[in-house]
């Protein structure tokens, strides 16, 4: 085979992808990444030793976050970017080595220790140390949950520290998960351990990308989004990244074009701070799988900040209007270099080339509400309690996750359309586009659709329903009318499951399949220990799940 990954779910007959990705990811740039999450686990394994004697290097483990970062599907396809990730992890881990023999730092016997590829035996290796070097399936299907739960902690983790918050103990699981994973002698259950581990440095890091962004541009508020265009030429602004569009929105105001989210973005609108910008425009679009159609008729420049590029067409207009930033990465697109010596990034080449494009054209009209983060929600958490005590709210269905191109994704926008109308749906991420502009209606005022944010805001949902079971008087948020019924898609929301696993929460239904990286055996222990199951039809399921007989 030319490649192995099945990292997401899209993954080509839920096995894997052995050709090329189906997200566009050629075998080579495949290779890279292994390569690349295999030499940063020796960093790990390093920085841990060092960690134990009071002398980890806090450099290496944000490292570690950017490495993991864009090897997340979607992120990086930049071969030349790759390499230079993988040739600068191999001189961090070497200089780690050299600092534990001068502490006289006994360091474990491991061959990613050692492992230093010159540059033209990087793809020839990979092989080597890729996913399939674990011949196991169920010791690999273990370690791969653990590969791809931190890969998503490392995305929300960096998120933080854009805007300058860190928390050791999530450096800690992260590291200590990657060196427990190049063990060869490690056990299903020593491996189980580390997984519910790895859960709760997704809660660790979930919490403090919420604190990061509250603290930095206040509480989310219900907030209408405007989803037409205006007149002047525009910005699309893509991914995850709240640093990256504050600075935008700063740098291109008063320069005659407008800024538009598109994505996962869109929940910026909800934060006070971005309020104050006048050309901070509304959203264009849908979920991230529509961009090349979007990007067309949006006519301005593409800029990514994160992860959820789709390669473009050979004959799309607009690849010579994409810019990149961060761990993102496409050849040919422009990439925004990072922040120096406290500095803003740079952003007028990008605002420039921005003035000289046609205004966007508008694929649909109105407005679409969100902004229901767990401050604004527990605002109203009396009112919420009286409807749930008076029988008009008798259900809440956690509809998070993500969204994603496949014809079996319809089933989301048929089971919001077929919940009853006293049920209220609890979302985040960019799955709520398949249901977030639909006439769904309120229940007392209450929209049957709450927008927490973006997929990291998943942490909201879970505030919230402590709050709701505080409010109760249950024991357990397993006994609340709550439904969790989450679609998956890449590896942030490999982590946000981890959490919600590591918290207790039993009976998640994953859909619209359950990963290709789950041995059925490793499948078996998830439905017996926490209830994990997946979805079949819209119908069955809302009458099985909401209306029991």
């Amino acid at each position: 085979m030319n490649m192995f990954c099945y990292q997401c779910q899209e993954t080509a007959f839920g096995k894997g992808c052995t050709i090329k990705g189906v997200c566009g990811k050629e075998p080579n740039t495949s290779a890279l990444m292994d390569v690349l999450v295999y030499t940063v686990r020796g960093i790990a394994i390093v920085n841990r030793a060092l960690r134990e004697k009071g002398a980890s290097d806090v450099e290496a483990s944000r490292q570690i976050l950017d490495a993991l970062f864009a090897t997340i599907t979607n992120a990086n396809f930049d071969d030349d970017a790759l390499k230079q990730r993988i040739k600068h992890a191999i001189e961090t881990k070497n200089k780690l080595i050299g600092t534990a023999k001068k502490r006289g730092i006994e360091l474990p016997e491991a061959d990613e220790i050692v492992f230093a590829p010159a540059e033209a035996e990087y793809e020839t290796v990979a092989p080597q140390v890729g996913v399939l070097s674990e011949p196991n399936e169920d010791i690999r299907s273990l370690k791969q949950m653990v590969v791809y739960g931190v890969k998503g902690m490392s995305a929300y983790t960096e998120h933080a520290l854009n805007l300058g918050y860190e928390d050791n103990d999530v450096y800690e699981i992260l590291e200590n998960a990657l060196a427990e994973v190049s063990r060869k002698d490690i056990s299903l259950d020593e491996l189980t351990s580390v997984v519910l581990n790895v859960g709760e440095g997704g809660v660790k890091a979930m919490a403090l990308l919420d604190k990061a962004n509250t603290s930095t541009y206040g509480n989310p508020e219900i907030t209408k989004v405007n989803i037409g265009v205006r007149n002047k030429p525009g910005i699309l602004i893509s991914g995850h990244d709240l640093k990256d569009l504050e600075e935008l929105l700063e740098q291109s105001k008063d320069q005659g074009v407008d800024i538009y989210t598109h994505s996962e973005m869109l929940p910026a609108h909800y934060y006070p701070a971005f309020k104050k910008y006048p050309h901070f425009a509304g959203n264009y679009g849908n979920a991230w799988w529509k961009q090349r159609e979007e990007f067309e008729t949006f006519n301005g420049v593409i800029f990514f900040t994160t992860n959820c590029i789709v390669p473009p067409l050979s004959k799309a207009t607009y690849t010579n209007r994409v810019y990149t930033t961060g761990s993102a990465g496409y050849p040919g697109a422009t990439h925004i270099p990072p922040r120096k010596d406290g500095k803003p990034k740079d952003f007028s080449a990008l605002i420039e080339h921005a003035k000289k494009c046609t205004p966007p054209q508008e694929i649909e009209h109105g407005e679409i509400i969100g902004g229901f983060a767990h401050n604004q929600v527990l605002a109203l958490a009396d009112k919420v309690v009286d409807a749930v005590k008076s029988g008009a709210i008798r259900k809440f269905i956690v509809m998070a996750g993500c969204d994603g191109r496949m014809k079996s994704r319809q089933y989301y926008t048929d089971f919001a359309l077929a919940l009853p109308k006293d049920t209220v749906i609890l979302t985040a991420g960019c799955a709520k586009y398949r249901y977030n502009k639909l006439p769904l209606g309120d229940i007392n005022g209450i929209p049957r659709v709450l927008d927490a944010g973006q997929c990291n805001d998943s942490y909201s949902l879970v505030l919230i329903a402590l709050a709701l079971k505080d409010a109760f008087g249950l024991d357990s948020v397993n006994d609340l009318p709550l439904v969790f019924n989450i679609a998956w898609y890449e590896q942030k929301a490999v982590i946000v499951l981890l959490a919600l696993l590591s918290l207790g929460v039993k009976n998640i239904h994953l859909g619209p399949t359950l990963p290709g990286f789950v041995s059925p055996n490793i499948t078996n222990i998830l439905v017996d220990k926490f209830g994990l199951g997946t979805i079949s039809t819209a119908d069955e399921d809302v009458s099985m799940w909401v209306n029991p007989v």
